[in-house]
């Protein structure tokens, strides 16, 4: 758990301060990083490239006590930028994804490439609440919307996410 004491020292340039807070959260952070990108080496850049941009910016941070929520909300931007680049590299990516899926079930696959397909909110929020076990509360933190809206992505995302699940064969109802 962030100490706000350690976040406002942070917040004034220690950089001890900032390290310990950070290294707290390094478990989560790349546990997050990773659902969002399936890759090691690119989860432990975005990870790294958050913390940097965190470290650049601390002093913005107008409520320290809010420092996990905003350096999650970081990652989850630095994620995203690398989800896009490897749209562009799209060929690259194939082979990849190949190899991928030889390794993984059918329905463990089938569930990642309907995440895919989501709208993005959806994704977000899906990812957090199920790949990272985090509450709705922590979520609505994070992404900076009220609980309520929370709660209705996520309810419109398992609602998509069942029908994208369905419409390729039989339904998994999962075991």
């Amino acid at each position: 758990m962030v100490d706000p004491k350690r976040s406002a020292a942070a917040s004034q340039g220690d950089e001890e301060t900032f390290y310990a807070q950070v290294s707290g959260l390094k478990r989560k952070l790349y546990g997050i990083a990773y659902s969002y990108l399936d890759h090691e080496a690119d989860a432990l850049e975005a990870v790294q490239e958050a913390v940097c941009k965190a470290w650049m910016n601390y002093g913005k941070l107008k409520d320290p006590s809010a420092f996990q929520a905003w350096l999650i909300r970081i990652l989850i931007r630095c994620c995203i930028d690398e989800q896009k680049r490897r749209k562009r590299l799209l060929p690259l990516n194939v082979e990849r994804e190949e190899r991928a899926a030889e390794m993984i079930s059918d329905s463990r696959l089938d569930l990642h490439q309907g995440m895919q397909r989501l709208r993005p909110k959806y994704r977000h929020v899906l990812t957090l609440k199920y790949y990272q076990d985090m509450t709705l509360a922590e979520i609505a933190k994070v992404l900076d919307k009220p609980e309520g809206t929370v709660k209705t992505w996520l309810h419109q995302g398992l609602k998509q996410l069942r029908g994208k699940m369905s419409a390729g064969g039989e339904l998994y109802h999962g075991k």
